[in-house]
């Protein structure tokens, strides 16, 4: 019997009886991270990693019943050895370890396998079967290196100053805007942060993340000069009348997808940067290839190119259906 199939509630261990990340409210869900394609409220109990339980929290909300473990540890349920290993996409971010009768299944949920300073890095796990995401999966996704990305964002903050305008960096709240502030450089001036993502910067320290100083721009005083200030909020702030509070402003949006030019166009803003919480196509293969696994089930992306390229590749690669879909902003 499959260690994880597809149901109309989500993937799901029917060993073990419980659901892996469910779009639907089930009795049991092992989530991976609080993402809300991933962290859909109303199940009866949540398993999650320990470092990620304030952020899940906080999106589901304080009376939900949410069980942890430490990245590692394992639990058994129903003779289904269950444990979670870091997954690199946000704070408390897991991949999903499967052990029942002889066979180790792993679901990835989302992740990446570059730098973060605000969470654990990608740990490969050596497993028979590989359930993977492929949001980034075609070739001409290659991510930068993440000092050249920050460098770049410094730079145009400080051109922004000395062009009297403030700076506005959309990015998603959970995973993207905490990434974006610990990395910058705080001595440039002032960080601020939309009331979205105030709450989720708090949940991070209260975690144990360092972060630098942050104020809300709902509790900025009047005589602020936000031409000296980088200001994060999320992509639906973009084009709101929140903006004109500002002034004369810049834009910019941090995403995986400004890669692609055209997406820069459309956006409107006036810079992007490559900047994403997902794997880049030379991180998936080498993601795949350190599973040791042959058997592969790819889904969330670019499916049929990662599917046919395992294939030609000698790997036993598949495509399964679920409903999790990243917007710009959080990608």
């Amino acid at each position: 019997m499959p260690l994880i199939v597809p149901s109309e509630a989500g993937l799901y261990c029917p060993a073990g009886d419980f659901y892996l990340d469910p779009w639907r409210a089930v009795p049991r869900a092992v989530t991976t991270h609080a993402h809300s394609d991933h962290a859909r409220s109303g199940s009866g109990r949540y398993l999650t990693a320990r470092s990620g339980e304030r952020v899940l929290r906080h999106r589901l909300g304080a009376d939900t019943v949410i069980d942890t473990l430490e990245y590692g540890e394992s639990v058994v349920h129903n003779g289904v050895r269950i444990s979670l290993h870091p997954a690199g996409h946000v704070l408390g971010s897991s991949q999903v370890r499967l052990e029942h009768g002889g066979e180790v299944w792993v679901y990835s949920g989302d992740y990446k396998t570059c730098p973060d300073p605000t969470t654990t890095s990608f740990e490969p796990v050596r497993c028979d079967l590989f359930l993977t995401e492929s949001t980034f999966g075609l070739p001409i996704y290659r991510w930068p290196k993440i000092e050249t990305i920050v460098a770049d964002i410094d730079a145009w903050w400080r051109g922004n100053q000395d062009d009297g305008k403030a700076s506005v960096i959309f990015g998603y709240s959970l995973g993207k805007a905490q990434r974006l502030l610990a990395s910058v450089d705080a001595t440039i001036g002032p960080l601020y942060t939309h009331g979205a993502v105030e709450p989720l910067v708090q949940a991070y320290r209260d975690s144990g993340v360092a972060m630098p100083a942050t104020t809300a721009v709902s509790a900025a005083s009047d005589d602020v000069d936000w031409t000296r200030a980088l200001i994060v909020a999320p992509p639906s702030a973009a084009g709101s009348p929140w903006l004109r509070r500002f002034g004369k402003h810049s834009t910019a949006s941090a995403s995986g997808w400004m890669q692609i030019r055209g997406t820069r166009r459309r956006g409107a803003h006036d810079r992007g940067f490559i900047l994403s919480d997902h794997v880049d196509w030379p991180g998936l293969m080498s993601a795949i290839a350190a599973t040791g696994a042959r058997r592969i089930l790819v889904t969330h992306g670019n499916v049929p190119v990662v599917v046919r390229y395992l294939q030609e590749n000698g790997y036993d690669a598949q495509p399964v259906e679920t409903r999790f879909a990243s917007d710009d902003g959080e990608a």
